[in-house]
């Protein structure tokens, strides 16, 4: 699971430092941090590794203009000191954190 983890967090990373309006490394850093503890947390219980796709929806994911910005996100920057609307990430976005796979719609 932490290998899944940290390919999901490094590939959020990538995003938000393509943005033009990026926070500072260090509070980056500590954003990252927290949303893999975040993340493992939260798929505590619902990892399974012999049936990958089971508990799929709750490993998800997501940003969209309806349901704006995933809840372990917006925790993140709480606890970074990162502004949520600093978070400059595609307005359509849909990340699934599987066993053995982590990929993006």
């Amino acid at each position: 699971m932490k290998a899944e983890i940290a390919a999901a967090v490094s590939f959020l990373r990538g995003l938000v430092e393509r943005a033009r309006c990026k926070p500072e490394p260090h509070t980056l850093d500590v954003f990252c941090e927290k949303l893999a503890s975040a993340l493992q947390r939260k798929f505590e219980g619902h990892w399974y590794p012999e049936a990958p796709s089971k508990g799929q929806a709750y490993r998800c994911i997501r940003v969209n203009e309806f349901s704006g910005h995933d809840p372990d996100l917006l925790w993140s920057c709480q606890e970074s000191g990162i502004p949520s609307g600093d978070l400059i990430l595609p307005p359509e976005l849909t990340l699934w954190v599987d066993p053995g796979e982590v990929w993006c719609r």
